[in-house]
């Protein structure tokens, strides 16, 4: 039998694609940036390298019966952007948002994220950059960068693609449990001004400016004050201090986090099925991307509002004596909010959630 002679110098991992020393730097540039997440339950157990996070769960004594809660998210197409400006860290903000601001709207404290980085080739500075926004992001919302992986894909992703996902745990006590069991009629919905587009949608934001209207990233937009590029690109906004700041000022009855499906959608999931929330579209007026999507793309008004957070990123529903405490909490907090609708019987309504009336002019 004759034998298939081997390559010159034989195979080896950086022959196929893998560089372990990038891989070795990078985790070395994005240590200072995980260190400045360390809350109290994780500062001086193990260290960046390990193979497993570790968070001190005696922590969790303080609470009668805590809860765990989790959840996992990316950020979708919204990378491709920030590939294509070569901007890396403001990506992990809208990771780390898409990721607590599910944990909160049951009630729960984010605790810990881990991250998963997936890259064609590992360029150490770029994915320190990526590190960087998700550590500032878990800053921004109390929680510890406690590990993640960065994973090089050669043959699968171009050598500049990458993506990125991360996970989430929570805790919240079990009588302070958030849902749609705790809301009456008669609550009020509050809701809290979204950034902009956030990390949903871009797939048809995409499609509209690049592939209809022929929109240059780097072209300037009198609407925007910026260009193109640069609005695509604003962060998520993180609103888990905020609503846990809520739950301790006033009474909260629920939560809800504006993402994919939008407003109406996301408000129902936490509305009972006898109940019905009303939400009157003149107490706001959607930023303008979100009206340029619609015009460049002649988008239709419902197709817009069940794909994008049409300015509205949260949904606190309180009762209607803890609207002022409310409104008095987040403004102190800096954020813009205001009372959007309210909860009423359903009767013959066929949906959890509805938009009425049309925006301020």
């Amino acid at each position: 039998m004759s034998e298939t002679p081997l390559a010159a110098g034989g195979a080896s991992y950086a022959a196929a694609g893998v560089d372990i020393e990038a891989g070795d730097r990078a985790v070395e540039l994005m240590k200072q940036w995980v260190k400045k997440t360390q809350r109290p339950e994780v500062a001086g157990l193990g260290g960046l390298g390990g193979f497993a996070g570790l968070f001190d769960a005696s922590a969790l004594k303080r609470y009668e019966r805590p809860l765990l809660a989790s959840a996992t998210d990316g950020v979708g197409t919204k990378v491709d952007l920030a590939r294509k400006m070569g901007v890396y860290d403001t990506i992990g903000h809208d990771l780390v948002g898409m990721v607590v601001d599910d944990l909160v709207v049951c009630g729960a404290e984010p605790l810990f994220m881990t991250d998963y980085i997936c890259v064609g080739k590992v360029h150490p500075e770029r994915v320190a950059a990526i590190v960087k926004g998700i550590a500032e992001g878990c800053v921004l919302a109390g929680c510890s960068l406690v590990g993640g992986e960065t994973a090089e894909h050669p043959g699968l992703l171009g050598p500049d693609d990458f993506d990125v996902a991360g996970a989430g745990t929570g805790v919240v006590e079990a009588d302070r449990l958030l849902g749609a069991d705790r809301v009456r009629a008669g609550d009020a919905v509050i809701a809290m001004a979204s950034s902009g587009l956030h990390s949903n949608g871009y797939s048809l934001v995409r499609h509209v400016f690049f592939d209809r209207a022929g929109w240059a990233l780097d072209r300037e937009v009198p609407e925007f004050g910026r260009t193109l590029g640069e609005e695509l690109l604003e962060p998520t906004r993180i609103y888990s201090l905020d609503c846990l700041a809520l739950t301790r000022t006033t009474e909260v009855h629920a939560f809800s986090h504006v993402t994919g499906g939008g407003l109406a959608n996301n408000l129902a999931r936490v509305i009972p099925d006898h109940l019905h929330a009303a939400v009157d579209r003149s107490t706001w007026q959607p930023g303008a991307v979100f009206d340029l999507v619609g015009k460049a793309g002649q988008v239709e008004r419902l197709e817009l509002e069940k794909t994008l957070n049409m300015g509205v990123g949260m949904i606190a529903i309180v009762p209607q004596e803890s609207v002022d405490a409310a409104l008095a909490t987040l403004e102190d907090r800096g954020v813009d909010a205001w009372v959007a609708g309210e909860i009423t019987e359903r009767g013959d309504r066929a949906t959890g959630a509805e938009l009425t009336g049309d925006h301020a002019a």
